[in-house]
């Protein structure tokens, strides 16, 4: 999955009708509703306000018509960002009426070029990068073996150190995070290098 790094927009006229799709990054219902609020704001006269949107790997994803016939253009739009396998992003379509109306057909395709256009747009201007989950956790060893859980994760490239913090009963903690998927490999190396320990996982 891939995030965008900044926003962009991509304007066109279809039959007298101007459309302006934006694309934003957006990880949750705060900064979805924030951006809304403000395009609403700033583009106060347009007819409509389409958007979509899509949160991380597995989250939640929707889509809304904002008054044009249903499903002709929220749901095209998610449809192009499933597509793209993009996340964290809210696509904004604000469209002024210019007099002629587009049939069903035509506003399916008006929304969908628009996203693919600011798409475009954002491939272009070098806008996208790998969406990274991570999982974080914590190894706990006497201050006399601080040096193990370092040993231990150089055996994991992908693992980042966050932090080391000390703990009660002369304890450390290191915090680390890494790419899910390897969770298993690491619990039983720390097990076997640590004579027992266990990964506390976030």
């Amino acid at each position: 999955m891939q995030r965008l790094t900044a926003p962009c927009a991509y304007r066109f006229r279809e039959k007298a009708s101007i459309f302006i799709t934006e694309l934003h990054p957006a990880a949750n219902a705060d900064e979805r509703a924030a951006i809304l609020a403000l395009v609403r704001r700033r583009d106060h006269d347009a007819s409509h306000h389409c958007f979509a949107w899509r949160e991380g790997p597995g989250g939640e994803q929707g889509a809304d018509d904002a008054g044009e016939p249903s499903g002709t253009a929220g749901p095209p739009m998610l449809r192009v960002l499933e597509g793209a396998e993009l996340g964290q992003v809210l696509a904004v379509c604000s469209r002024w009426f210019g007099g002629t109306k587009l049939g069903t057909g035509g506003l399916v395709r008006a929304y969908t070029d628009g996203v693919q256009g600011a798409l475009a747009e954002a491939r272009a201007q070098g806008l996208l990068e790998e969406l990274r989950v991570w999982r974080q956790g914590r190894l706990a060893i006497a201050v006399a073996q601080a040096h193990l859980p370092y040993a231990v994760l150089a055996a994991f490239p992908e693992a980042q150190v966050l932090g080391q913090e000390a703990g009660p009963g002369g304890l450390v903690r290191l915090r680390f995070r890494m790419p899910p998927g390897r969770e298993a490999a690491l619990e039983t190396a720390w097990q076997e290098r640590s004579r027992g320990g266990r990964v506390d996982w976030d």
